[in-house]
Parts: C-alpha cells; structure tokens; sequence
C-alpha cells in the first residue's frame, strides 16, 4: 500500500498539506521535520509517495532517490531558486506559489505513475520476503522495517530483484544450519 508522507521544516507548512491531503481524501501516514524521522519513516513503507515542501536541514531529495530508488515518489514543493538545485529527473516539483488544486493534481499523477511502475508481488514473493526479513532480524537483533531496508538495499547493491535476494538469504540460512534446526 502506498503511503503519503509530509516533509517540511515548517510546522505550519506540514499542518497546511496535512489538510490538504485530507480535505481531498488522501490519509497522511506521516509528517516529518528531520532526515532522521523521514528516513524512518521511508523505511517503514515498502512504497511511498513523498511530498517535500521546501528544505529540510541537511536532506536533499536527491539523496533520496538515490537511496530510495522506485520504492518513493517525490513531489518537492519550493521556491524556484531552491527548486534549481535538483539533479534527479525523477523528482516532479512544483513552484512557489502554487494552488492546492495543482498539488492534487500532481499528487495524483504521481500515484497513478507509482502504481503502474511498482513491481507486484505474488503470495510466493512475498512469502520469500517475509522469510528472509524473519532470519535476518533474528541473525542480526534487527526490528522488521530495519531487516525490510536491509534486504531491499543488499539486493539494490548487487543489482538484483529483493525476492531474488531474499531466496539467497533462505538457501544461505538453509546450509549453514543443520536439518534437525530447520523448521
């Protein structure tokens, strides 16, 4: 499930969106003011359509394409001065001022472009997934979302799909314990 995610510095500027978004039948999963708390909360939602209003301190959203890639959309609200700085062609970006009927708009665009690009995963993938994010949190003490970013970012790293990935993870799990160990 696709989840909207709210970023600004500003906490009128996340308050204003939020009522946006809501007035408009959109339900904000979260609102954050810091790279931490948004890369959080990126890495709690397998996919995620990002509304970016603004700057925050020391997060670019290019940076957040290049560790995101697909999983996110982003659509960075600002003024055109700081709009001129993006590199990444996959950030749709709207100029300061805008209408709330154009941030919809966009918003729904951009949904529409996420769901169409979004991999779709069978009951098997899935279960594959699930699996190898079980074995990883229990080697390494990692809470679900930490073995989900894990997974998904090894799997970016070796240019492979995350079931593909996830498989390894089992196969790996599978010889280094004996059969009286496996459930």
């Amino acid at each position: 499930m696709t989840r909207t995610i709210i970023a600004a510095a500003s906490e009128a500027n996340r308050e204003q969106m939020s009522r946006l978004l809501a007035s408009s039948g959109y339900s904000v999963y979260r609102c954050c003011a810091s790279e931490s708390t948004l890369r959080r909360a990126l890495a709690e939602s397998e996919d995620s359509i990002l509304v970016f209003i603004g700057l925050l301190p020391d997060c670019k959203p290019d940076d957040l394409v290049w560790d995101y890639g697909d999983r996110i959309q982003i659509l960075w609200i600002a003024k055109p001065a700081v709009l001129e700085d993006c590199e990444s062609r996959s950030i749709f970006r709207l100029a300061l001022p805008t209408s709330g009927q154009t941030v919809i708009g966009a918003l729904e665009m951009l949904l529409q472009l996420h769901r169409r690009n979004m991999p779709r995963r069978t009951g098997q993938d899935r279960e594959l997934v699930e699996r190898a994010k079980a074995i990883l949190m229990k080697k390494m003490q990692l809470t679900e979302p930490e073995a989900h970013h894990l997974l998904q970012k090894q799997a970016m790293d070796r240019g492979v799909r995350m079931t593909e990935y996830a498989a390894r993870i089992i196969q790996n799990s599978r010889s280094s314990t004996g059969p009286e160990d496996e459930s």
